[in-house]
């Protein structure tokens, strides 16, 4: 696969991942397409290193719901640290 087309592919994984997190991602289309194409490499080493499900020559379904479900878990761990670092930083005082 081209660059061009792992921008596209991780940017649908990624959209469809956040439609299923449920909340609100304050994440813009960059981290979106990151998190797509992480969750589509480390979905895919696990489909086909460690299941042996998967073919790594041509698309199929499976593999799409894996790359999806690995990015949800990608943002799910993103959001947990963004809120645990958001918590522990000091509150801006009122005056």
């Amino acid at each position: 696969m081209g660059i061009v087309s792992w921008i596209v592919w991780g940017l649908f994984v990624g959209v469809f991942a956040r439609v299923l997190l449920p909340g609100r991602q304050r994440l813009g289309i960059a981290l979106t397409i990151v998190f797509g194409v992480a969750g589509s490499i480390i979905g895919g080493l696990i489909a086909t290193e460690v299941l042996e499900i998967a073919d790594t020559d041509e698309f199929d379904f499976g593999s799409f719901i894996i790359a999806v479900g690995t990015s949800v878990g990608l943002l799910a761990a993103y959001q947990a640290v963004e809120r645990r670092s958001s918590s522990s930083r000091p509150k801006p005082e009122a005056k």
